[in-house]
Order: C-alpha cells, then structure tokens, then sequence
C-alpha cells in the first residue's frame, strides 16, 4: 500500500515538473519574439524604415502635420512610443513633419463642393471631413462653413474640413377627408397647411338640360357655402407641400 502512493505521489511530483518546465518554454519562446520599439522620431522615413525593419517590425505613414519644431520630411510621432515592447511583425504608426505651415488657407465659403475641392487642391491642401447641413431657401450643395477658417494661421493639418447645404425635403402631408364639407372649410384648411386649391367643377342635378332649346345652360359657379362632393388627390394619400387639390362640388 505505502509503495502504491509512493509511486503517486511521486507521478504527481513529475507531472508538476513537467508542466513548469512547459510553461516556462512557452515564456521563453513568447518574450523571445519580442523587441523594443526603437526610437524614430527625428529620423528620414527611409532611416526609421531601416531601423524598424532591423527589429522584424514595419512601419506606416498614417498622418502628415506642420511643425515648427520639426523639419519638413523628418517623423515627428510615433505609436507605440520608444521602449514598448512588441512582437516581431508589429507596425509602428508614425506621422511625417510636414515643416512650417506656408500656405494660405483659402476662403471657399459661398462655393460649390467642387469649386471648393479644386480651389483647395491647388494650393497643395486635402480635403478634410464633410459634413452637410439641411436649409429651406437654400441653393443645395454650396459650402457654408469651413475649418479652418480663411487666412488661418498655425494650423496642424492641412485640410480643410468642409459644411455643405442639402435642399430640404418638402413637408409630406396624408391627404385629408374634405368631402362633406363646405369650400369656404376646405380652402381654409389647404391654405393653413401649404396646399393650394385647384380647379372646384360644380355638379348640377338637372346636368341633361332642356331638349326643346338650342341655348347652351350657362356654366354653372360655386360658392362658399358649396358642398365637396369628391376630391382629387383622394383621402389617405401622400402628397407634398404645393400640391394642389381639385374639388366636384354642389351647385
């Protein structure tokens, strides 16, 4: 029995052993693929290209800036920092000084998008963020803010972010019952909600006139007080605001 759980215990003691020494190879090969991050700031993209791919790292150009600290062309950030330990095989994000700002910011507000894109462009500048605006009694598609504003001084990036207008959409109504009503009602409401009344034909009862005469029965008027007999666009459906509305009445 005593030798029975000697050989256990002693099973046990090698399995502990072998599952440290498991763990401990998988450290050494975990941090063994790790490397710092050396430091690239200051240095040409094609020094900090070298330099990253002597460590089994890569490097990328995300963003370009003015600098008046920098000079133009030299990497005047980094991410991850100097000294961060990664693995082999990770990219270092870096921006690119862009050197002192030179050119003038121009004014675009009042202009089309693409006025606006060509007049930027050809002042060496990228077109930042464009956002949209919507406006009643506007003309669609013209720059009514930008940033940075015009003649701006020591500005970071050279884009120019950009708000446009967009046309707004016509109020949209569901067409209203007004049969049984009086004109005088219907005309009133279309009037509050941005319709327009259109042509109202009177529906005379005695519409077969007199056989015995050649004299043409005189076209009949509405009133005020006419009752809608039918309508045009029917009840329940869309329309827009402007739409017109055409109305068969009593005589």
């Amino acid at each position: 029995m005593k030798s029975f759980v000697k050989l256990v215990l002693l099973s046990l003691v090698l399995l502990m052993v072998a599952l440290v020494s498991a763990l401990t190879a998988m450290r050494i090969a975990i941090h063994g693929r790790e490397v710092e991050v050396p430091r690239l700031i200051g240095m040409t993209p094609l020094d900090a290209e070298r330099a990253v791919v002597t460590t089994g790292l890569q490097m990328q150009i995300e963003r370009q800036y003015y600098s008046a600290d920098i000079p133009e062309g030299k990497i005047m950030s980094q991410l991850p920092p100097q000294g961060t330990k990664v693995r082999r095989g990770w990219q270092v994000r870096v921006a690119q000084s862009l050197g002192p700002q030179r050119v003038s910011i121009p004014e675009v507000i009042g202009e089309t998008q693409r006025a606006a894109t060509l007049n930027i462009k050809q002042r060496g500048l990228d077109i930042g963020t464009t956002a949209t605006l919507r406006m009643t009694n506007a003309p669609s598609d013209q720059v009514v803010g930008q940033n940075p504003p015009p003649n701006a001084a020591g500005i970071s990036s050279p884009q120019i972010s950009l708000l446009l207008t967009v046309a707004a959409d016509p109020g949209a109504f569901v067409m209203p019952n007004f049969v049984g009503q009086t004109l005088a009602s219907a005309t009133r409401t279309l009037q509050d909600a941005g319709l327009r009344a259109g042509s109202v034909t009177v529906m005379s009862a005695g519409s077969g006139g007199n056989s015995n005469t050649d004299q043409p029965s005189p076209v009949p008027t509405p009133s005020p007080a006419s009752l809608i007999l039918s309508q045009s666009p029917a009840a329940g459906q869309k329309i827009t605001a402007g739409s017109t509305v055409n109305f068969d009445v009593t005589r």
